[in-house]
This record gives structure tokens, sequence and C-alpha cells, in this order.
């Protein structure tokens, strides 16, 4: 399992962080195609439960919300983001007037869920990527602050921290490996490293330090809420399109939250 993330991270990641260089086409491709699965398992998960969610509606406004992402302004995104969420509840009242579901309540909101999660959330992956300026840098920082924390908090917490002090489980229903020791490491090493890449970089020291920061910090928190989804719906990962890392929806659960944050970041510090 080991080498299959090791294979995964060491070819996939520098691809990836090519593809941010290039922008355009080369980036929103592969994005909105991981997006897209992501919102798939998403779906499909709740499928297992036994929620009555349309797969076409969520994916139609997940698509158009990226599509508006990468090529228009961004405040097209809140209309559109409204009429997915009209639409969704018209679909949950036809499904309660033909009494096809008996959970149309919650249908509604789960499909309004991932239509945040992986649509409106998602979209910021090409909102950061239009920034006016360093681009580029805001977003390969952001993906690599989240790398960097999930690495450091893994290393920290497994061989330095328990070795030393012990374990400290961080939520143990939900994550038993994750400790506080991890978490604490991660966001040092993510804060610390995210800042020495952004001077090499020439990026303004205090927007890494604060970017590495507030990356570090709430990236494992989506990887938290995915569990809790996973854990709900009985099943380890949410697909298998990355061996040895889960599916698409395992490796944009901390990213997306980091872009977000970098986004605003970006916006406000100019």
């Amino acid at each position: 399992m080991f080498l299959k993330r090791a294979i995964i991270t060491f070819t996939l990641g520098p691809l990836a962080l090519y593809l941010i260089y290039l922008g355009g086409w080369a980036y929103f491709i592969p994005i909105t195609a991981v997006l897209l699965l992501a919102a798939h398992e998403y779906v499909h998960m709740f499928q297992l439960l036994g929620q009555k969610i349309s797969l076409w509606l969520v994916m139609t406004a997940v698509l158009i919300l990226l599509i508006i992402g990468q090529w228009f302004d961004p405040q097209y995104l809140s209309p559109v983001l409204a009429l997915s969420f009209l639409a969704a509840m018209a679909y949950t009242l036809w499904a309660y007037e033909k009494n096809t579901s008996q959970t149309t309540l919650s249908d509604w909101m789960i499909m309004i869920g991932g239509i945040l999660l992986t649509g409106w959330l998602g979209s910021h992956f090409f909102l950061l990527r239009r920034v006016p300026n360093m681009a580029w840098q805001w977003t390969m920082l952001a993906m690599l602050s989240t790398w960097l924390a999930d690495s450091g908090a893994y290393v920290v917490g497994k061989f330095l921290a328990g070795s030393i002090i012990g374990k400290h489980h961080l939520s143990p229903r939900l994550s038993p490996n994750k400790t506080f020791e991890g978490y604490f490491g991660g966001i040092i090493l993510g804060t610390l490293i995210t800042a020495a890449i952004g001077r090499y970089m020439n990026f303004p020291l205090t927007a890494a330090i604060v970017l590495g920061l507030a990356a570090s910090a709430v990236s494992p928190l989506g990887d938290l809420g995915v569990s809790m989804l996973k854990r709900e719906a009985g099943v380890k990962d949410s697909g298998v399109l990355f061996p040895g890392h889960g599916g698409a929806l395992d490796r944009i659960d901390s990213l997306v939250w980091s872009v977000v944050f970098a986004y605003y970041l970006a916006t406000i510090i100019g």
C-alpha cells in the first residue's frame, strides 16, 4: 500500500503542478474530470444508503459551475447555484408526489451538499488560477501546502511522535490513524516548507506563511468530513481511481478547502 501511494504521489504530483503552470484547457479538463468523478462518487455513496438522488441533476449543476469558474465572471456563480437548488427541490417535490422516495427532504439537502462541495467549492480551483497576480503560484502553493501537511502529519504521527511521546487520537471513530501529534506536526512542517517554497518562487513571505498555516490547519477537517460520509455508507474509499489513494472524492476532500482559502486570501491581499 505504501509503495502504491508513493508511486502515485511522485508521478501524478509533478504532472499536476505542470498542468497548474500551463493553465487553460490543459488545467481545466483534468480538474473538471476529477471533480465530476468526485460528484459521481458522492451520489453513489448516498445511493448505497437508500437515498433517491438524481445523478444527472447534480453532475449537470456541477459542470455548469465549473465552466463558470474557468471562463466567466464569478458573479454568475450565485444565480446558477440558486437555480441548481431550485431544480433539486423541484426534483424532490416530483418524487414526493409520485411517492417514489420516502426520504425526499434529506434527498434535497444531500443534492445541495453535493453541488456545493464539488461544484461551488470546486469552482475555486479555476477562480484561483485566474486571480490577476501570481495566479499559478497561488494555485501551486495551495495544493503543495495541503500535500506537505498530509505528508508531515503522516511522518510525525507514525514515526516521530509515536515513539517519543505516544499517540493521542484526533478522531478515533472516523480515522483511527490520525493523531494530535500528526495534526500539529503537519501544520508546522506544512507551513514552514510552504513558506520556503514560496520564497523560492518570489512569493510574498507573509502570504506564504498564512496560506501554509490555513491550508495545513483546515485540510484534515475536509478529510474527516469525507471519512464521515464513507463511514455512514459503509465503504473504505469513495472509489478506486488512484491505487492506494482511493477515489476522486478522497483526493479533493482536503484540496478543495485549501484552494477556497487561497482564493479569498489572494483576493483580500491582492
